[in-house]
């Protein structure tokens, strides 16, 4: 029914006049859809990670319904569909076994049916990839709608940041300097409000990802979930996603090598997570892009100018009001630091026309380049005989003076080994020791939970010890802090170098030259693996996803994602059913 040179995918469901046609339009129109909205109008799906369980995005469906008044406003036909919907806070054993679960749900929906755009509806940390994964898989016009951080969180006349602030004051308790009670008593000022964490953590990062990726409509990323004008860039995002279809604007147009670069130098101005080190890897894998673990070294010497917590003093809040991202992009390019200016974005414009004119109200939050927060934010890629595969560290949440430092190991072989021994009054350790956790990458634990940011030990920390080198196979949230060494790979459940560290080998962690090295010699190091046991005790006896997990996921550097699942599938109409 669409006159149009370019054949919308939906055609092949309701452009048919014959028996097939009439069975796919007569049954949408049980819920009281009239004719013409099959007479070859795009069909935009509403990709909705709204759920009851994922607190951050539980203010989707209203989101929904302003996408929804933007289609039909652009001449389009929305139709919304629910996928899973990982949950940071609350599933377990972590969102991150189920991203690529989610990936495969919105793959498999936007393939199977009538769609020929599609707006991702996004907040918590893990939906971002996962959305972006799936829909790069089928490279279809698509434009991501992030939900907003929530509000600064207040107690006691504080300002506190989710997440950050629950790091910090669990230490304290710890070192006796806080009651229980008053720990207790920050929780109903933590979380005021809808939205995903106000500070720059994964989901924030990630929001910000999207954003320099030309994903998203300029300011997507931080405008407060609560905020009016969320809900009028949805409604704008509904607008333009019905062109991007008449366009034939697709992902693989947006989704370049030079727009994964802009995205690397971004994350170091802003001081973004080291979470985003896989997601980019795993949507760049979907797509085609070849994006490496050394590609992550392109933006050192990029300062990050962003002061938000974890790093820095501000939240989600302020950055928006000071000028959100295109203000830091702005930045960038004024001091010849963004790489690629003339990417292009989801609203058909370059990155840098979007934000070559945009306004900067606060060089506090958002600093000059030449008064960063931090002189060189990008993350740091250490190699070495403990991690052939790689490893990372956030400089800009780090001590600057434990990023050269070596130091006596104290091993946990797992998380239960850990949480028992770091309380235990007679452990030998001290100031300089290194701690390292085993068992917890993403085959270990499984799904590579955020633990990395181990909690020193109790009788250091009443010494007045705030940071130590800490190193692990697993994650870190991206409101965490401290001098940690994330991503070892290969992880110990693998058989990595990691598996085999003991209790008194000495540790060189070498920040400036990317070094990650176990002071044991080589025949040493390959007689310990030779003799190693598993010790991660992954139950994948049971089946299930768990098994299908286990079996199939790659490591930190490659992006955690499966094996079959990496390549871009496109969206070709599938066989008919009837």
């Amino acid at each position: 029914m669409s006159d149009k040179k370019t054949k919308l995918r939906s055609a092949a469901w309701f452009g048919d006049v014959g028996k097939s046609g009439i069975m796919h339009r007569s049954w949408m129109k049980n819920q009281g859809i009239p004719d013409h909205e099959f007479n070859g109008k795009p069909v935009i799906g509403i990709c909705n990670t709204w759920s009851d369980l994922t607190p951050c995005n539980h203010h989707f469906r209203k989101l929904a319904d302003h996408v929804k008044r933007g289609i039909y406003e652009a001449g389009g036909f929305p139709v919304e569909f629910p996928v899973f919907s990982s949950s940071e806070s609350n599933l377990r054993p972590t969102a991150m076994m189920t991203r690529n679960l989610a990936s495969m749900d919105v793959e498999e929906n936007i393939r199977g049916n009538p769609i020929d755009g599609v707006v991702l509806l996004v907040g918590c940390d893990k939906t971002t990839p996962a959305l972006l994964m799936g829909a790069a898989s089928c490279d279809i016009p698509a434009i991501v709608v992030t939900g907003g951080p929530m509000l600064n969180g207040k107690h006691q006349g504080q300002t506190l940041g989710s997440g950050t602030a629950i790091w910090q004051l669990s230490e304290q308790v710890k070192a006796g300097q806080i009651s229980m009670h008053e720990f207790a008593a920050a929780e109903a000022g933590m979380s005021r409000s809808a939205g995903t964490c106000n500070t720059m953590g994964t989901a924030s990062t990630m929001a910000c990802m999207a954003e320099s990726l030309g994903t998203s409509l300029p300011h997507n990323a931080a405008i407060p979930a609560v905020d009016a004008r969320r809900y009028a860039l949805a409604h704008l995002s509904g607008n333009r996603i019905v062109e991007m279809v008449h366009e034939e604007l697709c992902l693989s147009k947006i989704l370049t090598r030079e727009a994964f670069e802009n995205a690397i130098v971004t994350n170091a101005a802003i001081g973004g997570s080291t979470n985003a080190v896989i997601h980019l890897k795993a949507i760049a894998g979907r797509i085609g892009v070849a994006l490496e673990l050394d590609d992550w070294r392109s933006a050192k010497g990029t300062p990050t100018i962003v002061n938000l917590q974890p790093s820095g003093q501000f939240l989600m809040e302020e950055f928006y009001y000071a000028g959100g991202l295109p203000a830091v992009l702005k930045r960038l390019g004024e001091a010849n630091q963004l790489p690629h200016k003339s990417t292009l974005t989801a609203n058909g414009k370059t990155l840098w026309e979007n934000v070559k004119d945009a306004p900067c109200f606060s060089d506090e939050v958002i600093l000059p380049p030449e008064k960063p927060l931090v002189k060189d934010g990008s993350i740091c890629i250490l190699r070495g005989n403990l991690a052939p595969g790689g490893a990372v560290l956030k400089p800009s949440a780090a001590t600057p003076s434990l990023m050269k430092h070596r130091g006596r190991a104290i091993v946990f072989e797992n998380i239960e080994h850990y949480r028992e021994r770091i309380v235990d009054p007679e452990l030998d350790v001290d100031e300089n020791s290194v701690l390292v956790l085993k068992n917890c990458g993403p085959k270990g634990y499984p799904g590579m939970a955020e633990v990395g940011n181990m909690g020193l030990p109790p009788k250091l920390l009443a010494k007045g010890v705030t940071d130590m080198v800490r190193i692990s196979d697993a994650r870190m949230s991206g409101t965490a802090y401290g001098t940690v060494v994330l991503h070892t790979a290969p992880e110990a459940a693998a058989r990595g170098p990691i598996a085999v560290v003991r209790d008194g080998d000495w540790i060189e962690l070498d920040c400036e030259k990317g070094r990650l090295h176990l002071d044991i010699s080589e025949a040493e190091l390959t007689q310990r693996l030779a003799n190693w046991q598993d010790t991660s005790n992954i139950a994948t006896d049971r089946g299930g996803y768990l098994k299908l997990y286990v079996d199939n996921v790659t490591q930190a550097d490659q992006g955690c994602d499966f094996e079959f699942l990496q390549g871009c599938r496109g969206a070709g109409v599938p066989r008919e059913s009837h």
